[in-house]
């Protein structure tokens, strides 16, 4: 049966098909048995031997519609790599703010155009270089920063208002963004030009990465915080990345990683919109952080159904009016969960394939991780490999001379559609369940992901989950790879800064501060941003800043959930 264009109708296509399972299909079979009988994606959604257009026959078609319009499936904007390429984003941070500001300016002039700021622990966690919790961790993962000092040197000679700057700290976000708010307005920027994003998605540390200081509800204002006094100061600033990158890294599944963020955001929008201010106000800046994983279709689904599902969350939930408010903007990392120490190199070939998903999933942002983050920080031999990566796709593969070219993929579009029910499946049942925080503080989402990440271990340990080098086709003998080194005068170094600081501030002045700091944070329907900006002016240390607000808030500390 055809319409009256000769299109096939989908019970002929359907009809088709189980003629040629009859025929060709079952006497090759015969032959040549499959290797299996399911095949499943990463994140067990189960595939079938080949797709049709009867797979995606009850798919409304504005919900694949077209890029820069509503649902957004194909993309956010109409023209996507062929108006300007992603952000080639290569993470950074080690040392002091001096050696990183050297690493930031190499990966500019080989070609980076944005940057991105990995800080130490005890960044994250809010301790001052001295604290004695720091002992033998200033410096080591990822750029000490303590004070504003320590701010202006990271971003000594960098043009604010033509680089943006990622900065990826959750707990103490907040303090670095008022950190980088005043480097800013000492040099005079313009700050309707200032561009870039600070993590600050609290929710997933309870979730999966585990850094966190305060309870939920003070962390949760802190995030609310940032969101409204960003959309009334910084315009072109992205106040929040909501990542589902570290839910994945914790070992989620790619759905759950999907869903467990959405159910984040949800928060984050409430909570905000209880301020008075309208979605419209705020949602235009609102980022996301997503991994590109191994399995390259099911990450380019997964892409495109987390901007229909967004869209409608923003749309038929909180009342979004602005194109922009129902747009899902992402950065997307390649997942470091893949790099082996066996057979290094391999890693390369690893990352440029979760490179390639992620730039036909329609990514914004994309940091390729170095062949060597198995063993330490990259070298920059690593990271100039890895942006070199990304350039390849741009300029070499002719990949952004379409938008969405894996659109009408028969697989894709009924995977995309898979994802898609699937997360509202799981959101519904989060409200059902009382709602993300009350669900945290339960452990069911740490349950979920404890469990598929069990499951992954024990599948790489049966062989029935290749790894490429560790499970199957080793080496007698592993290759030797240069590691970026420690230096043994960091901390030194660093704590001296703050001494510094610390000796040249207005003592009493700081003091005054801290205490209007507990004022307002006693205060649930005052703005911490402004306060805090005050205190790092004038030479408070992020330790000044996190101790003063432990005397009311105190800290968190998990249940465990088995």
């Amino acid at each position: 049966m055809t319409d009256s264009i000769g299109r096939i109708s989908p019970e002929e296509i359907e009809a088709q098909r189980k003629d040629w399972e009859e025929n060709e299909l079952a006497g090759f079979l015969a032959r040549a048995p499959e290797r299996r009988d399911q095949f499943y994606t990463i994140g067990d959604f189960p595939v079938k031997r080949v797709y049709t257009a009867a797979d995606i026959a009850d798919t409304p078609a504005e919900d694949i519609g077209l890029p820069g319009r509503y649902p957004f499936t194909r993309g956010p904007y109409p023209t996507m790599y062929r108006g300007r390429n992603w952000t080639m984003r290569q993470i950074a941070g080690f040392g002091t703010a001096e050696d990183t500001n050297q690493r930031f300016k190499y990966l500019i002039e080989q070609g980076q155009t944005g940057i991105s700021t990995d800080f130490d622990m005890p960044t994250l966690m809010g301790y001052d270089s001295d604290h004695p919790m720091s002992d033998g961790e200033v410096g080591r993962e990822g750029v000490a920063i303590d004070t504003v000092a320590d701010m202006e040197a990271l971003l000594d000679g960098i043009d604010l208002e033509n680089i943006s700057v990622s900065l990826t700290i959750n707990p103490t976000a907040w303090i670095l963004l008022a950190m980088y708010y005043v480097v800013a307005e000492q040099r005079g920027y313009d700050k309707a030009k200032l561009s870039g994003t600070v993590q600050a998605d609290i929710l997933k540390e309870y979730m999966a990465q585990k850094e966190y200081i305060y309870p939920i509800a003070p962390s949760v204002r802190i995030v609310r915080d940032i969101i409204g006094w960003s959309a009334q100061t910084l315009p072109r600033y992205n106040p929040i990345n909501i990542s589902g990158y570290h839910i994945s890294e914790a070992g989620s599944s790619p759905l759950h990683e999907a869903a467990f963020t959405l159910a984040n955001l949800i928060v984050y929008v409430d909570e905000v919109c209880k301020t008075g201010l309208h979605v419209d106000d705020f949602a235009p800046r609102l980022a996301f952080f997503f991994v590109s994983q191994a399995d390259f279709f099911e990450e380019v689904a997964k892409f495109r159904a987390l901007r229909r599902c967004y869209a409608k969350i923003m749309k038929e939930r909180f009342g979004a009016q602005k194109p922009e408010s129902m747009r899902l903007r992402f950065h997307c990392q390649t997942a470091a969960a893949t790099l082996t120490k066996p057979q290094p190199m391999i890693n390369v070939v690893r990352t440029a394939m979760q490179a390639l998903s992620a730039v036909l999933g329609g990514a914004q942002s994309l940091h390729t991780n170095g062949y060597d983050e198995a063993f330490a920080i990259p070298t920059e031999d690593a990271m100039r490999l890895a942006l070199r990566t990304q350039q390849i796709i741009a300029e070499e593969t002719n990949v952004t001379s379409v938008v969405d070219p894996l659109g009408g993929s028969y697989y894709v579009e009924a995977l995309t559609n898979d994802y898609e029910k699937r997360i509202f499946e799981i959101l519904d049942e989060v409200e059902e369940r009382g709602g993300a925080i009350k669900l945290i503080e339960e452990g069911w989402f740490q349950k979920h992901i404890a469990d598929f990440a069990y499951d992954t271990a024990l599948r790489k340990q049966s062989g029935e989950k290749s790894v490429i080098g560790v499970n199957r086709f080793r080496m007698e003998t592993d290759e030797k790879v240069e590691v970026h080194p420690y230096d043994p005068t960091t901390a030194d170094r660093q704590i001296s800064r703050l001494h510094q600081v610390r000796a040249e501030r207005d003592e009493a002045r700081v003091q005054a501060l801290l205490d209007e700091l507990v004022r307002i944070a006693q205060d649930e329907d005052a703005n911490i941003m402004p306060v805090t900006i005050e205190l790092v002016r004038e030479g408070a240390s992020m330790g000044d800043i996190v101790e003063k607000l432990k005397t009311i808030w105190g800290t968190y500390r998990e249940t465990p959930v088995f």
